[in-house]
């Protein structure tokens, strides 16, 4: 009897020690992959020049974009950003930094409830599902807002999850899961605003009356909770309003009410826009989103049961929200993916081992048509996209369909034995390697997207005062690799709001931007080839440093005698 209960004590040490490697090996790659890829327009660009600007100016509370006030959105995210810099120095890793943390937090808080409601293995099958999911990967690995967002509205539904789910959880247990559930609400506002609260506020309500109960809803504490929450967001929003009057108005109406009810932003799409992004987004569990709003059996337990109606109501929630929004883009229903992870878990506990093969079946597909389309090369080039600069995407493809393959075999072997945990994680950890290497893949296409290569080119040649000029165009990354702001001329966009508050920091016209360049004696300007072609029949001086099937830069000095 002995010698068995060493024997099963042995084994259990050799799995534990087994799956925290793998863990551990997971958190390298995730978080070594971040700076290998130059920053790419608009997103990434974007949100590191204004972290960089807050780092540069030591103004925390006022946003700047190329040095222009920008408003669209709240200052967290600025703020982390600028302290990786701060500490990391300036690169791309500091840069995604905080995307990559938020989405491992998202995929380590998912795996913890889990494993806190259903057990051991439920924790382990969750974190490898959240943790495989292409729309969590793909966007803890890009610089934007939505990641960040994403773990917070993920902390405040897995805290009310675990305040609900355990019913030996004092009443004090429960009062500090509900204040978690209010500080992450806190935190969701500060990333990307209103909606940090609208998608718990409305998925709450509606949970509530679909049970026609609303104990839940009056067990948030509301005055604790409102006064943790307030004491979180109120600082930023009264200092950045009482500094600029325009913010209010800017961020609440033009930001919220207009970008959601009107198509005022450009961003519009139908009705359906949401649903191949949703079933790519899911990859490569897709085909168990039909199974996941099937009530769980009885014999799972009432507060189960509870939790299903309360992941499905969330989904649900999201997918309509945004699908009725006037601005859609298809990183927005990423907070969807952490409850889908967890519904998937949860469904999983009562599958037959046989029927999870059916799992593999989407991916397989997916991955032998990309491997099908990367032996068409040529006729996926464009003339402002070279074939050459499609290769490493196409090898890419290939050595992750391979990589995917080889874990969906490992798969197949477990579920043979039976060992579901050991399969999904298998199936899991293919795909996420094959992701991370197609996402790698991106760098050299992107390249196309990005100013590194431009900056590179550029710095040498002109001096920490030379003016840099973007005539009529604009990429967002210029700033951040040149590591100063640069002039507009005649460009808009999202910095309107900016140039009307502050009309002397961008050039209005054309012809005043050829007054200021005749009269300078060193500068350099960004601009497309038409632009070019313009100023070049108006005689400007200027010779090209650099030049791509996209856009080129010149600049002026003492050898721009006349253009090239």
């Amino acid at each position: 009897m002995t010698d068995r209960m060493e024997t099963s004590s042995s084994s259990t040490s050799r799995a534990t020690l087994a799956w925290g490697a793998l863990a551990a090996l997971f958190t390298c790659v995730w978080f070594a992959q971040l700076g290998m890829r130059s920053l790419i327009t608009a997103d990434e660009g974007r949100y590191a020049t204004i972290s960089l600007n807050m780092l540069q100016s030591g103004d925390w509370v006022t946003p700047r974009l190329n040095g222009l006030l920008y408003f669209e959105k709240p200052a967290l995210q600025y703020w982390i950003g600028a302290l990786a810099f701060q500490v990391f120095g300036v690169s791309e890793f500091s840069a995604r930094l905080w995307p990559g943390l938020a989405g491992f937090l998202t995929v380590t808080a998912v795996g913890f409830t889990a494993a806190r409601l259903w057990g051991r293995d439920a924790g382990i099958r969750a974190f490898a599902i959240a943790g495989s999911m292409i729309w969590i990967v793909s966007n803890a690995r890009f610089l934007s807002l939505d990641a960040g967002l994403t773990f917070f509205l993920t902390l405040a539904l897995c805290a009310v999850l675990l305040a609900e789910g355990n019913p030996e959880a004092s009443a004090a247990a429960r009062r500090r899961w509900i204040w978690l559930a209010w500080a992450a609400m806190a935190g969701a506002v500060l990333s990307k605003g209103l909606i940090g609260v609208a998608i718990p506020g409305g998925a709450l309500f509606l949970f509530c009356l679909w049970r026609r109960d609303f104990r839940l809803w009056r067990g948030m504490h509301w005055f604790s909770g409102l006064l943790i929450f307030f004491a979180l967001t109120a600082p930023w929003f009264v200092l950045v309003s009482l500094r600029n009057p325009g913010f209010a108005e800017f961020f609440f109406i033009h930001e919220h009410f207009a970008r959601y009810l009107t198509t005022s932003h450009r961003r519009e799409g139908d009705w359906w826009y949401y649903i191949p992004w949703l079933l790519l987004g899911m990859l490569p569990w897709t085909l168990a989103l039909p199974w996941l709003f099937r009530a769980p059996r009885s014999a799972e337990g009432a507060r189960t049961i509870e939790a299903h109606r309360l992941l499905v109501v969330w989904s649900v929630f999201i997918f309509v929200f945004f699908s009725y929004s006037g601005s859609k883009l298809p990183s927005y229903i990423l907070p969807i993916f952490p409850a889908l992870a967890l519904l998937t878990t949860l469904r999983l506990r009562e599958a037959r081992p046989a029927a999870l093969g059916w799992f593999l079946l989407a991916p397989a597909l997916l991955w032998a048509l990309a491997l099908a389309a990367s032996t068409q090369t040529d006729r996926l080039a464009m003339p402002n996209t070279p074939a050459e600069m499609l290769d490493p995407i196409i090898h890419a493809v290939r050595w992750g369909a391979l990589i995917f393959l080889a874990g969906a075999l490992s798969s197949l072997c477990a579920l043979h034995k039976k060992r579901v945990t050991a399969a999904i994680v298998s199936l899991a950890f293919g795909h996420f390697l094959a992701t991370i290497l197609l996402i790698q893949s991106y760098d050299h296409y992107g390249q196309l997207r990005s100013a590194d290569n431009i900056a590179r080119a550029l710095t040498p040649l002109i001096g920490p005062e030379t003016p840099v000029f973007s005539v009529d165009a604009y990429d967002q990354t210029l700033p951040f690799y040149l590591r100063r702001n640069v002039t507009l001329v005649v460009y808009e966009d999202e910095f309107a709001f900016g140039q009307a508050q502050e009309p002397e920091r961008w050039v209005h016209s054309l012809d005043d931007f050829v007054k200021q360049w005749n009269a300078l004696p060193q500068a350099a300007a960004y601009l497309s080839p038409s632009i070019w072609t313009a100023l070049s029949q108006r005689g400007l001086p200027m010779h090209i440093v650099y030049q791509d099937p996209r856009r080129l830069v010149v600049v002026k000095d003492e050898s721009s005698r006349h253009p090239e």
